[in-house]
C-alpha cells in the first residue's frame, strides 16, 4: 500500500522479533465510518467526517512495555491487511532536537517545556496523524496528550489552561493505559538502560535527593493524576505487570472491537 505523502517520517517502534499471539492472522476487517471530534477548538480547516481511519493510543511510563506492544500490534494489523502509521513524544523533526537540548540544559520553566511538547504534538497531528486518518490508516500513538497533561499537572500547571492548549487534539477511538508498578518500572528501566531518567524520576521537582525514592514518588503521582484524567476522558487501564502475551491479547481484543465499530 502507498502511505500518505508527508515531508516528515514517523519513526516505527523497534521490532522485537516475537511472534504474534496465536500466530494465525484474523480475517481482514473493513473499517466502517467512525465519528470523529476534537476535544476543543480543533485544527482550522479540518473536517472530522473526512477522517476515516482509527486513532489508537497506548499510554504508560517508560518501561511499561509500550514499544513492544505497539510493534506486535503493527505486525498483527499489517498481517491482516491494515496500513498503519505511528507517532509518539518527541518525534517531530520540527522541534525534537531543540526540545532535547532544552531538557538537557534544564534552564526553562515548566510552562515553556510544556509549550515545547505541545508544539511537538501539534506538528505530528498536522503532518502524520490527520493525513494518516484521511487515508484510512490505523494510527498508533505511543503516548498522547494524557501523559503530557499528567506531567504538567504534577508540576503545577493550571488544568484549565492545559485543556485549552490541547483543545486541538483529536479524540482517539481508543486509549489503553499500561499501568505498571513503580518497582517493576525501576527493574525494567535498569534492565534496559542500566539507569533511571532524570525527568522520569521527577528529579526537577525536588521530591528527594535519592533518585530511586524520587522515581517511586513521582511515578505514584503520575499514576494518580492519570487516574483522574481517566475519569475525565474515559480510557481503559490494562495491568502491565502481567506477561507480554497476556497484555497483547487484551490489547488486540480492544483494538478489534474498535475496528468492528464497537
Amino acid at each position: 500500500m502507498t502511505k500518505p505523502e508527508s515531508s516528515r517520517k514517523s519513526r516505527r517502534p523497534v521490532r522485537t522479533g516475537v511472534l504474534p499471539v496465536e500466530d494465525a492472522p484474523a480475517d481482514v476487517l473493513v473499517l466502517k465510518p467512525s465519528a470523529k471530534r476534537f476535544y476543543g477548538h480543533g485544527v482550522p480547516g479540518v473536517h472530522p467526517e473526512e477522517l476515516g481511519g482509527r486513532l489508537i493510543v497506548i499510554e504508560g511510563a517508560d518501561g511499561s512495555g509500550r514499544s513492544t506492544q505497539i510493534a506486535r500490534l503493527v505486525d498483527w494489523l499489517e498481517a491482516t491487511g491494515h496500513a498503519t502509521s505511528q507517532v509518539g513524544l518527541k518525534r517531530s523533526n520540527l522541534i525534537r532536537d531543540e526540545l532535547d537540548e532544552a531538557k538537557h540544559k534544564n534552564t526553562l520553566s515548566h510552562t515553556t517545556i510544556s509549550l515545547f511538547y505541545a508544539t511537538d504534538f501539534a506538528d505530528q497531528l498536522d503532518n502524520v496523524i490527520l493525513p494518516g486518518l484521511r487515508a484510512g490508516y490505523i494510527v498508533l500513538a505511543d503516548r498522547y496528550i494524557y501523559t503530557l497533561m499528567a506531567r504538567d499537572i504534577v508540576r503545577g500547571i493550571d488544568r484549565p489552561w492545559l485543556r485549552n492548549l490541547y483543545g486541538m487534539a483529536l479524540v482517539p477511538d481508543a486509549v489503553f493505559h499500561l499501568q505498571v508498578s513503580p518497582e517493576n518500572l525501576i527493574e525494567r528501566n535498569f534492565a534496559k538502560d542500566f539507569m533511571l531518567d532524570y525527568w522520569e524520576s521527577g528529579m526537577d521537582l525536588g521530591l528527594s535527593r535519592d533518585m530511586f525514592e524520587s522515581f517511586i514518588e513521582y511515578q505514584k503521582r503520575i499514576v494518580a493524576t492519570l487516574g483522574e484524567l481517566q475519569r475525565e476522558y474515559g480510557f481503559q487501564t490494562i495491568d502491565g505487570d502481567r506477561p507480554v502475551d497476556d497484555v497483547q491479547a487484551e490489547l488486540r481484543a480492544g483494538v478489534e472491537k474498535v475496528l468492528k465499530g464497537g
